[in-house]
């Protein structure tokens, strides 16, 4: 899979794509990174990606042209993703459908806000990782690259390492887990898990998920009751 990222900060992903998983999918040859500098295409010798706002108003807007002229420059296949605090959040869902993609492309937002061309001609979806605001697009880029690259096959040991996961299959968050010591400063790991009744713990874990679920997403609570009254349900 290749996954290209246009943003006038390449560096911020140069090391934590480097790292753990993402790093590890790079070396196994099942990931390809590119960093596109913003910069590249921009045609003055201050090398400007932004402009004031046309209407007046605070704050600094990030130019179309090059975004435009990288992307054409690239010939990508496959999604374009604008990073954007007015975009669709994010979900593990999205997530498991640009893995498929043999190319993504996401575009870094930084200042005010983009040209809003960018948004309705250039990507293809306009994606936020939630109700905040930050500095720029380059975190939630990072996000979306990691959350996509740890779905590709071969890249953790297991599937069932990626299906344990929250939000995997039913919407639903995963329980808690525990590791020795079984006791720590009079903490103890329940006891359930130290049965080795595979059937209990699997109970165990299902009752937890559940309940962790509707306590701290009542939303995602909702879906999964949907799932289960109609699969064909979202």
């Amino acid at each position: 899979m290749q996954i290209n990222i246009i943003t006038i900060f390449p560096g911020f992903f140069e090391e934590p794509l480097s790292l753990s998983i993402p790093g590890r999918a790079q070396e196994k040859g099942l990931v390809a990174l590119k960093l596109i500098d913003l910069r590249d295409y921009t045609h003055d010798r201050h090398r400007t990606v932004d402009d004031y706002a046309f209407g007046g108003g605070p704050g600094m807007v990030m130019k179309p042209e090059p975004f435009f002229e990288a992307v054409d420059d690239l010939r990508p296949r496959g999604p374009i993703l604008l990073m954007s605090a007015r975009g669709r959040r994010f979900t593990h869902d999205d997530a498991v459908r640009l893995a498929i993609e043999p190319e993504i492309t996401l575009l870094c937002g930084h200042y005010k806000d983009v040209d809003q061309r960018v948004a309705e001609h250039l990507a293809t979806e306009e994606v936020s990782l939630g109700s905040f605001v930050l500095s720029g697009g380059e975190v939630a880029a990072l996000a979306v690259a990691d959350a996509v690259i740890r779905l590709q096959p071969g890249v953790l040991g297991t599937h069932e390492a990626a299906s344990s996961d929250s939000f995997y299959d039913e919407a639903l968050l995963s329980p808690p887990s525990y590791t020795r010591p079984a006791s720590y400063r009079g903490l103890d790991v329940p006891p359930v898990l130290l049965s080795g009744h595979a059937a209990k713990i699997e109970a165990w874990r299902r009752e937890l998920a559940e309940r962790l679920t509707r306590e701290r997403r009542p939303d995602l609570w909702a879906r999964h009751l949907r799932q289960q009254e109609d699969p064909a349900t979202d």
